[in-house]
C-alpha cells in the first residue's frame, strides 16, 4: 500500500516535526524527512518496514534505540492484537503475527498475555546515535478518507533539550541529504 501524493505532501510539510504515516499493521507507508532521520537507526534495513519487525526480530537496536523497550513491546503486540480483533481475515497480519510468533519467545509472550491497547497520544523516549537522548510527545490521528491509516506527529515543547535535539536532528538529516544528492550526481 502507498499513500496518496497529497498525504505524503503533507508529511513533506510537516518540517520541524518528525511524522510518518502507518496502517493497522504498523506498516510504515510515508515518512518525512526528520521521521527517516529519527528511526534511521532501527529502519536502515529495507526489510524493515516498521517498528514492531525491529522491536522483535532485531532487538539489540530496538533495545539501543527504545529507552523503554520493554513497555514498547508490549504495546506493539497490544496494537496487533487490536488490529487482529478489528479485521481477524487480513491475510498480511495474520503472516506478520505468524512470522513473529516463530521468529520471536518474547512475542509470543507478549501475544499470549492478550492485552489489547490503543494509544493515540503519549510520550516516546529515544536515544538516537547522533543527537542523543529524545524525549518526544506523540500523536496519533486517523486519516479520516484512508480507514485503518494513521498520521503521527512527534514534538517537544520549545526550549527544552528534546527540542534543541530534533532541530540538530534536522539539521543533521539535510546535510545527509545533500551528501547523498552529490554522490548521486557523481554517479
Amino acid at each position: 500500500m502507498t499513500v496518496r501524493p497529497a498525504l505524503q505532501q503533507v508529511l513533506d510539510a510537516i518540517t520541524d516535526a518528525p511524522a510518518w504515516i502507518c496502517n493497522g499493521r504498523y506498516d510504515v507507508l510515508a515518512m518525512n524527512q526528520l521521521a527517516r532521520a529519527l528511526y534511521s537507526p532501527v529502519l536502515a534495513d529495507p526489510r524493515r518496514r516498521g517498528t514492531r519487525a525491529v522491536v522483535y526480530l532485531d532487538s539489540e537496536a530496538a533495545r539501543t534505540f527504545f529507552v523503554d523497550y520493554d513497555r514498547i513491546a508490549c504495546d506493539v503486540a497490544a496494537k496487533l492484537r487490536m488490529e487482529a480483533g478489528r479485521d481477524p481475515h487480513d491475510n498480511e497480519l495474520i503472516a506478520l503475527v505468524g512470522e513473529l510468533s516463530t521468529s520471536s519467545e518474547l512475542f509470543r509472550q507478549r501475544w499470549a498475555s492478550q492485552d489489547v491497547r490503543l494509544h493515540r497520544s503519549g510520550r516516546k523516549r529515544v536515544h538516537h546515535p547522533v543527537v542523543g537522548r529524545l524525549d518526544l510527545d506523540v500523536e496519533s490521528m486517523e486519516v479520516p478518507a484512508e480507514p485503518g491509516v494513521h498520521l503521527n506527529v512527534y514534538t517537544a515543547p520549545a526550549g527544552t533539550a528534546t527540542a534543541d535535539g530534533i532541530a540538530l536532528l534536522a539539521s543533521w538529516a539535510a546535510g545527509q541529504e545533500k551528501l547523498a544528492t552529490e554522490v548521486q550526481a557523481l554517479s
